[in-house]
């Protein structure tokens, strides 16, 4: 196999990666946004029960929760490895996404709820029209990053079998002996990948920003 041929089956899993990536973080950003609101809204249970999910979530490697939520998924419905990955790591990402939001949310001045509520508002509409549109502003550096980390831990599905970069790259290094070339053209990859995402999202960031008070 010459360099052109090498290259190109690695960026190959490209496509996967990407796949992952959008399934993945939309699915996280989701379940990230109603948890986070029933643990600051949903009263002392349910706050309690997202404190240990963030907190069990948080606590054990990606990998492991990965083969642990992949065989759940895929038990309950015959998924191929590809979707099931994905969707297990966005739930992996919900418990980080949760407290990008909750701590954005936190961050909106409390009398903004109380003025809501002031004029008629019910806690529901003023967290859906005032609170969310500040703190979803607020989260998007986080997010971003967030974003760059999701990218980057698609390359745990090359475990399941799954023809992404790395997995391309693991056996182009065992069946060429180059495993400095193999994986030197993945962390390009990835590199590349990260970083137009983060440029892309930090324009999207300049956009929405809050005007600062004079």
């Amino acid at each position: 196999m010459d360099l052109s041929n090498f290259l190109s089956y690695i960026a190959s899993g490209t496509l996967y990666t990407l796949g992952a990536t959008l399934i993945a973080l939309p699915a996280g950003l989701i379940l990230g946004l109603l948890f986070a609101l029933l643990y600051l809204y949903g009263g002392k249970v349910f706050s309690f029960l997202m404190s240990i999910y963030s907190t069990v979530m948080r606590g054990i490697p990606p990998i492991v929760l990965l083969f642990v939520l992949y065989f759940v998924v895929s038990g309950s419905v015959n998924l191929s490895p590809f979707l099931a990955g994905s969707i297990s790591l966005g739930i992996i990402s919900s418990a980080y996404q949760m407290e990008i939001i909750r701590g954005a949310i936190q961050c909106v001045s409390g009398g903004q709820m109380m003025a809501a509520r002031a004029i008629g508002l019910s806690q529901a509409q003023a967290v859906r029209e005032i609170l969310l549109p500040q703190a979803l502003r607020i989260a998007l550096p986080s997010w971003s990053n967030e974003a760059a980390i999701v990218i980057k831990d698609s390359s745990l599905i090359y475990a399941l079998g799954v023809p992404e970069i790395l997995r391309r790259a693991q056996l182009i290094s065992a069946s060429t002996q180059q495993p400095f070339l193999a994986y030197s053209a993945a962390a390009l990859i990835y590199f590349a990948l990260v970083f137009i995402t983060t440029r892309l999202l930090g324009r999207l960031e300049q956009k929405l920003a809050i005007p600062a008070n004079p």
